[in-house]
C-alpha cells in the first residue's frame, strides 16, 4: 500500500506507530546484561571515592587542551 492510498487515520496510525518504535529503539540500553571488567569497577569506584573526598578531577578545559581541541 502506498502512502497516497492511505485514509487519514490509517496515515496517522502509521506515524504515530513510527513514532513509537523510534522512541523505543532509543530508549535501549545497548550495555544491558554486560558485565563490567573487574579493573574498570575498580576504576570506577576509585575515582568516586576521591570525587566524594573533595579531590578535583582534570578540568573540561584542560582535557580537551591535552586533546588539541578548542575550548
Amino acid at each position: 500500500m502506498q502512502v497516497k492510498d492511505m485514509t487519514i487515520e490509517e496515515l496517522k496510525l502509521l506515524i504515530q506507530e513510527t513514532v513509537a518504535e523510534t522512541i523505543q529503539s532509543l530508549l535501549v540500553d545497548p550495555d544491558e546484561g554486560k558485565q563490567i571488567k573487574p579493573e574498570v569497577k575498580q576504576q570506577l569506584l576509585d575515582s568516586l571515592q576521591r570525587t566524594q573526598s573533595g579531590e578535583r578531577g582534570i578540568s573540561a578545559e584542560e582535557v580537551a587542551k591535552n586533546l588539541g581541541l578548542s575550548w
